[in-house]
């Protein structure tokens, strides 16, 4: 350290003494070539060399001088976040209201303020090893060595109010989190995880440790290699105390303050097929022939995910826009297939649809029974008025709707917020078929009665 203070030393001499004379010189030297005659007048002038060394030494002297009064002049300057070190019985005691850094600041000459900075020997002790346990607070003071006698030092702050208890200890039942799960492969899937320990003992205050809610071993998927289904083993879990709130308790111990677990890892998939769904109005007269998926009529495709997840998912819709279409034979879209909640991964994450179009026919089917009641309230029976059609239109190119009749048509009627009595409703149709629409004509005349 001193080496390089010395250093500084001399690059300022080098660089505003040496230098800016040495270029004067040679300056001057080149001058006097061009005016040898000139220069000799001037310099056999009275008293000239005499003035000339006046002012050059009052220039130098200026310039020293202010560089010497830097270097002399006082100042103060803020180290921070110097680390405390705390003297007490660890094994026996718990101590409360200590910060882990202060904050120093030194007032002197600059040359001993960057000399202390550079030497960087800054140690700030809290001595509590005459202290004894007790309810009421104790007003400490730190204690800190001088790296450089002529400085003065000042901490912030310069004491604490600390609370000395005993050391307690109970045991806690350990449970888990899975932290960064969506760092595991995204066809893999947690199948159960067993923690090589039930319990541990935790050590701290007694009020510390009547805040603890939860002692938790944080298993980080991310830090794992997994790669495919299985059995894996993990080592030194880190172990983390949390209040009711869920805030990290960081004044208590914990023992052991590691764990192992044993995971098990799956990789279920589920086999469903793609539904073709259309949105906006072909051109008047025109209708869909046939819709393929990847050149295929029907399409399925492997969704990945945890087997409850999956278990309700039985069909994957798709949408294509056919506003406007029909006066062209055929169209064809590149659709992305949108993930449902729960699938974390799919075989296939888009398909090429292709649509083809043909005239629009039409024909009427009659409905006489088979609606099906949706929404009636408990303690209802619903039934229509006898003698009644209910005519629907079955929309379609003809090669489509030749072959569907009046058992191919889920109607229904929806009763929700009816009471007893006669009442007349809408016949709705369930429709999955894309190349087929269907329009009721008419209302069916139904009879509510009380049970």
């Amino acid at each position: 350290m001193i080496t390089r203070f010395f250093k500084k030393i001399y690059k300022f001499i080098d660089k505003f003494i040496v230098v800016p004379i040495s270029r004067a010189i040679y300056y001057l030297s080149k001058k006097f070539k061009k005016n040898q005659g000139k220069l000799d007048k001037i310099l056999n002038r009275p008293n000239f060399l005499i003035y000339l060394s006046l002012i050059i030494a009052v220039g130098l002297f200026l310039l020293i001088d202010s560089k010497v009064i830097s270097l002399v002049e006082t100042e103060a300057e803020v180290i921070t976040n110097v680390p405390v070190v705390v003297n007490y019985n660890e094994e026996a005691y718990v101590v409360e209201g200590v910060p882990e850094t202060v904050d120093i600041t030194i007032t002197g000459r600059k040359s001993d303020i960057y000399l202390a900075k550079q030497l960087g020997e800054y140690e700030v002790i809290l001595d509590l090893s005459d202290y004894k346990p007790g309810d009421t607070p104790y007003k400490v003071y730190f204690t800190y060595s001088k790296s450089i006698d002529s400085l003065s030092y000042q901490l912030s702050p310069e004491y604490v109010q600390v609370t000395i208890k005993n050391k307690e200890s109970q045991v806690k039942s350990i449970d888990y989190d899975l932290l960064n799960i969506d760092a595991l492969d995204s066809r893999l899937s947690v199948e159960s995880v067993t923690l090589n320990q039930s319990e541990v003992v935790v050590k701290g205050g007694s009020d510390a440790l009547d805040a603890i809610a939860s002692v938790k071993a944080l298993i980080d998927l991310e830090e794992q290699e997994f790669t495919e289904a299985g059995t894996y083993d993990i080592d030194n879990i880190a172990l983390v105390a949390y209040d009711s709130n869920g805030n990290r308790l960081d004044n208590v111990e914990i023992v052991p303050n590691t764990i192992s677990a044993t995971i098990v890892l799956d990789s279920y998939s589920k086999t469903v097929p793609l539904t073709v769904q259309t949105t906006g109005d072909l051109v008047t007269g025109k209708a869909i022939a046939s819709i393929l998926i990847n050149n295929n009529s029907s399409y399925s495709i492997t969704i990945y995910g945890d087997e409850a997840e999956l278990e309700n998912i039985e069909s994957i819709p798709v949408t294509i826009d056919v506003s406007g279409m029909g006066n062209e034979s055929t169209r064809t879209y590149r659709v992305n297939i949108r993930r449902p909640n729960g699938v974390r991964d799919m075989s296939t994450d888009s398909v090429e649809i292709t649509a083809t179009f043909g005239d629009e026919e039409q024909k009427t089917i009659t409905l006489t029974s088979n609606f099906a009641q949706r929404n009636i309230a408990n303690g209802l029976t619903a039934n229509p008025i006898a003698g009644q059609e209910i005519s629907v239109q079955v929309k379609g190119v003809a090669s489509v709707i030749e072959n569907i009749n009046a058992e191919d048509i889920q109607a229904y009627i929806d009763l929700e917020g009816l009471g007893a009595g006669d009442h007349e409703v809408e016949v709705q149709i369930d429709n999955t078929n894309p190349l087929v629409s269907y329009v009721v004509s008419n209302t069916l005349r139904i009879r509510i009665t009380e049970n």
